[in-house]
């Protein structure tokens, strides 16, 4: 059974799903952008029938967790303190931490500044950085065949920008419908054509932001990769909170590089390490392109793993998703 609970302290209140033995190996669920503890869905019931206590708290900006207006409250820094306390109020054992999208970035952040904390530490989609997950840190590594840096000076990375830009337009636009916004999200991903080609992303701010000019109201929702229930009460959560706090977090690219100079071990992590490539997400393209080359330098314990699926790889291919993580689990004797 998966049961909803909060836990609150001064400086913020995080809201959680959690599900398997109390006494279990704690195992910690991260989402990203614009998500919710949902996109684990089939993770958490699979694992928590294993033995594993799981964990996925919705980030600040999300659900009923804390959402702050300052920009700054949605740093890395704040981020990963969330973590930690929500950490400690489980009993603070060393956990496996699990991110997706821009909950990678926060469980990478966690393993260099603390550790102690994880047993292992796996991620889809989006590779460490030790340097910061930042634009200064991303834009050397875009694949400039495909993306001349005359008309792609950022690649893929050109939605960074438009939300730097024009925050508050894009923001409003978003919340005119978050429905259809996360019926777009949720779509399963196309088939990649034989000649790789720019990401729709590279484009944003032509478009006036990542969903411009796409007419919401047209995308289908009878095919969604999550279930309709969750889609649902996410968009109600995005009507209710807006999407100003979860845009926040591109936000920080200077406060999230000042952060990553301040990790242990000048940012190399020991622990064992999994990243799952999605083979068919374009933004996140891991497979050709060197994103994922400084994490191959900067991790002693690397499995890397390729699943046929887009960006929402958990959710398009849980069965190829949980067997990545569960064989991982075994080989390191976690």
């Amino acid at each position: 059974m998966i049961e909803r609970k909060t836990f609150e302290t001064a400086r913020h209140r995080t809201a959680y799903l959690e599900a398997g033995p109390a006494d279990g190996p704690l195992m910690i669920f991260v989402h990203g952008w614009p998500e919710a503890p949902f996109v684990w869905i089939r993770q958490i019931e699979y694992f928590s029938e294993q033995g594993w206590r799981c964990i996925a708290p919705w980030m600040r900006g999300y659900g009923a967790s804390s959402v702050p207006s300052d920009v700054a409250a949605y740093s890395n820094r704040e981020t990963v303190a969330d973590l930690v306390e929500l950490h400690d109020s489980l009993g603070g054992a060393p956990a496996v931490w699990i991110g997706h999208d821009w909950g990678s970035p926060v469980v990478w952040a966690l393993a260099a500044h603390y550790p102690e904390r994880c047993r292992g530490v796996a991620s889809a989609s989006i590779p460490y950085i030790a340097r910061g997950f930042a634009l200064p840190s991303l834009v050397p590594l875009v694949d400039r065949d495909i993306y001349p840096v005359d008309t792609f000076p950022v690649g893929q990375w050109d939605y960074w920008l438009a939300f730097r830009e024009h925050f508050t337009p894009v923001a409003r636009a978003m919340e005119m419908d978050p429905a259809g916004i996360l019926r777009l999200v949720f779509q399963p991903s196309p088939s990649l054509p034989e000649k790789r080609g720019p990401a729709f992303s590279a484009t944003s701010r032509q478009r006036g932001g990542l969903f411009g000019g796409v007419e919401l109201a047209h995308i289908p929702g009878d095919n969604l990769l999550l279930d309709g229930a969750y889609v649902e009460e996410m968009a109600h959560d995005f009507a209710a909170n807006g999407f100003s706090g979860p845009i926040a977090w591109y936000l920080n690219d200077d406060a999230n590089i000042e952060y990553a100079r301040e990790a242990v071990d000048f940012a190399r992590l020991s622990m064992p390490i999994l990243f799952v490539h999605g083979g068919r997400d374009e933004v996140c393209e891991t497979v050709h392109s060197q994103l994922a080359e400084p994490m191959r330098e900067d991790c002693s314990d690397l499995t890397e793993v390729v699943i046929d699926a887009g960006h929402q790889l958990a959710l398009e291919d849980p069965k190829g998703t949980n067997r990545a993580i569960a064989e991982w689990l075994a080989e390191r004797n976690l």
